[in-house]
């Protein structure tokens, strides 16, 4: 790791970091946010692309994701939200997912960030990404199968089979995972939903010449990412940056827009504990990274307490299966029911594996507008998140500026 008498490195940026989660999301909406929100959903269903009802077509969750990603400017909104659905459809995305073979999907996990099962002090999903894993050999082993796996998708011919299934993954992040932690109640702002990621990308024992061969798969799985999942990733943490980490940035931060790069920072090797437990319980940091939790990379999602009590297991699940999994809402909302999908030899595999009561069930109005006008200049609460931008100084040949930890803070609730 380069040495610098600042504690940590991070990427300027007028984005969202200095006003994150949970401004720009439901119940937290300034006047022009909101403002902007109806008249981007009144957009979107005058193009066809939006039917209110219950349950609507898209969430406003989901929604207000292409809002924050385009700066709460509707038109540039609907332009992506409108490339997003065609791109969808073309590709059968929901068909990928549903029908996607297990093995098949769980290979994929195992070149991508994996979900640790723990959430962050806010309640957002813990990722960790383990790039020394992803060698020429294993990286061209998993693109060859990817072409002969089992789907009952129509594809546009365009796009890679290996990028589809990352979308199965991101279907996964989206439907499955960040609407379990959006029922976690142990958490600042529980009637808020959680539409964010927090990510681990550790770069250690990785050589140059590595990362120069995994640039095309990398660059092409972040912008595609980027482009039809915006606004789902929070702070992006990378670890063991080596010596020549500068050179890999600049080709990095040009897969990203500017909002997703003000999120990542790069953390010296006596900071990686320090900073992390500023955003995480040390109970769900993994070992390999200086806290309690007994995970590793290949292994399944730990679920924490929270998680495992508010689902209720039924057909004899005790706990969540591998493969894909999406919520569905039943009992007019007031509960949500997890179906374990995908298929195994080309059987379709739906199984329901548990049900969970909604802790805040939905409004009696058939399209809900939830709206709890606040300022982004007011002071933070105690279960707030707080970031004061400090004075920046440049390091890594200029690529990359330094902060000061001490202005990265979340305090937890009481």
């Amino acid at each position: 790791m380069t040495k610098h008498s600042s504690s940590m490195h991070r990427v300027p940026s007028s984005g969202a970091v200095e006003h994150g989660y949970p401004s720009g999301h439901l119940g937290h909406l300034t006047e022009h946010e909101e403002h902007a929100f109806v008249e981007f959903k009144a957009l979107i269903e005058e193009k066809g692309l939006y039917k209110p009802g219950n349950p609507p077509s898209h969430d406003d969750p989901t929604i207000l994701r292409y809002l924050r990603a385009r700066r709460w400017v509707p038109e540039d909104a609907y332009a992506q939200f409108s490339a997003t659905e065609k791109f969808r459809g073309a590709n059968e995305i929901e068909v990928l997912y549903d029908t996607i073979d297990v093995e098949s999907f769980e290979a994929t996990r195992r070149l991508y960030p994996r979900f640790t099962g723990r959430r962050d002090k806010r309640g957002i999903p813990i990722y960790v990404y383990q790039i020394r894993h992803l060698d020429s050999h294993v990286v061209s082993k998993y693109e060859k199968s990817t072409e002969t796996t089992y789907s009952r998708a129509k594809t546009d011919g365009k796009t890679q089979p290996k990028l589809l299934q990352l979308f199965a993954l991101y279907e996964n992040l989206t439907r499955f995972v960040q609407p379990l932690a959006s029922e976690c109640t142990d958490r600042p702002h529980a009637d808020t939903p959680i539409t964010l990621s927090t990510n681990i990308v550790d770069i250690s024992h990785v050589s140059l010449r590595m990362f120069w061969n995994l640039k095309a798969h990398m660059q092409a799985a972040s912008q595609l990412a980027t482009a039809h999942y915006p606004e789902t990733l929070d702070r992006i943490f990378i670890i063991g940056a080596p010596m020549f980490f500068s050179t890999v940035w600049g080709w990095i931060k040009r897969w990203f827009d500017p909002v997703t790069v003000s999120k990542i920072f790069i953390l010296s090797d006596h900071d990686v504990l320090p900073v992390l437990t500023s955003f995480m319980h040390m109970k769900d940091i993994p070992k390999h990274y200086g806290g309690e939790l007994e995970w590793d990379f290949f292994d399944d999602p730990a679920y924490d307490d929270e998680i495992k009590r508010i689902c209720q297991w039924e057909n004899g699940y005790t706990e969540f299966p591998r493969g894909p999994m999406y919520w569905l809402p039943i009992d007019d909302g007031k509960r949500i029911e997890c179906l374990a999908v995908g298929s195994n030899g080309s059987t379709d595999r739906r199984e329901r594996v548990c049900t969970i009561t909604k802790a805040y069930p939905p409004k009696s109005t058939a399209d809900t507008l939830v709206s709890t006008t606040v300022s982004q200049t007011d002071d933070a609460t105690e279960d707030e998140e707080t970031f004061v931008t400090p004075p920046e100084k440049t390091v890594l040949n200029g690529e990359v500026p330094t902060a000061n930890v001490a202005a990265l803070s979340i305090t937890e609730a009481n």
